[in-house]
């Protein structure tokens, strides 16, 4: 668990981000779609991170032990934007779940994958 320790840091500040009010939000400069941006961001990171503590804990990771590693990684980021997603729907009555900032998530997700797969296919 030690190799994961920054992709769970991570987890738990994304969790304290999408739950806290945003009563002061307006005042910063936005422009439409950084919501989507900013999540995207989010899971990008989130999805690098638990590569990097899988990459720390396994040593070696081919392509085979790749596509299996992937499997989780997708698996835990998308179960933490549902996490998310649900927590803001059900119960911050002060923000809204939305579908397309899960959407938003699962891009982020799949931009880390591509990272990582892309990285082993090029250092094979």
């Amino acid at each position: 668990m030690k190799h994961y320790i920054w992709a769970a840091l991570w987890a738990v500040f994304v969790l304290v981000l999408c739950c806290i009010p945003m009563n002061d939000a307006e005042k910063l400069p936005k422009f439409e779609g950084m919501d989507k941006l900013v999540h995207t961001g989010f899971f990008f990171v989130f999805t690098v991170l638990l590569y990097f503590g899988s990459i720390r804990h396994h040593a070696i990771i081919s392509l085979p032990n790749g596509l299996l590693t992937s499997l989780k990684v997708v698996v835990l980021s998308l179960l933490l934007a549902a996490l998310t997603e649900f927590l803001q729907w059900k119960f911050f009555t002060y923000r809204t779940g939305d579908l397309w900032d899960l959407f938003a998530d699962s891009v982020g997700t799949g931009m880390g994958v591509f990272a990582f797969l892309f990285l082993i296919i090029l250092n094979r």
